[in-house]
């Protein structure tokens, strides 16, 4: 292993030192792949992205627009298909609480397992509603929250070493 002075006499000769050279790589694939420090860091970006994401719109819905604006505006377009206002009441009380919950267990990683499930229902929820506005609805905002979710839910608990998931319950 080199130290620091190591590395500042490898920069020195200009990395001609091959030897130098191959064990900077070696070390930084082991890094990648023998103890998962690539992987974690992976998981955690994209663990707290969807988090940040979901976080911003359940806060947006519930403290900003608030359930009265959600349900306003999905009253009308949701009317025709039979589909009562206490019920959009309780779907836009559910998401927008959700969203905002679960958004800031992943940013800290506690709960994963949990808040991606219900985040899941979520989604299906949302794509059920803008199913029955627009059967051809845009899926640019839904989509990759859903690779997201489901990426997340796949991957090994074990291998999320930055979270409080890990801290707290797993060994």
């Amino acid at each position: 292993m080199y130290s620091i002075t190591g590395f500042a006499s490898g920069i020195d000769q200009g990395f001609s030192n091959n030897g130098f050279i191959a064990d900077c790589m070696t070390q930084c694939h082991t890094l990648s792949n023998g103890n998962g420090f690539a992987i974690s860091i992976a998981i955690l970006i994209a663990r707290v992205f969807l988090g940040v994401l979901f976080f911003f719109q359940g806060y947006e819905k519930l403290f900003v627009v608030k359930i009265k604006g959600v349900v306003d505006a999905f009253d009308a377009p949701l009317e025709s298909h039979n589909v009562t206002r206490s019920f959009l009441y309780i779907a836009a009380t559910y998401t927008s609480v959700i969203e905002f919950i679960c958004g800031i267990l992943l940013i800290v990683g506690l709960f994963k397992i949990i808040a991606l499930s219900l985040l899941g229902i979520d989604l299906i929820l949302v794509a059920a509603a803008f199913g029955l506005i627009k059967p051809m609805w845009d899926m640019q905002y839904v989509f990759p929250r859903l690779l997201l979710v489901l990426l997340l839910l796949i991957l090994p608990l074990n291998l999320d070493h930055f979270s409080l998931d890990s801290f707290f319950f797993i060994k």
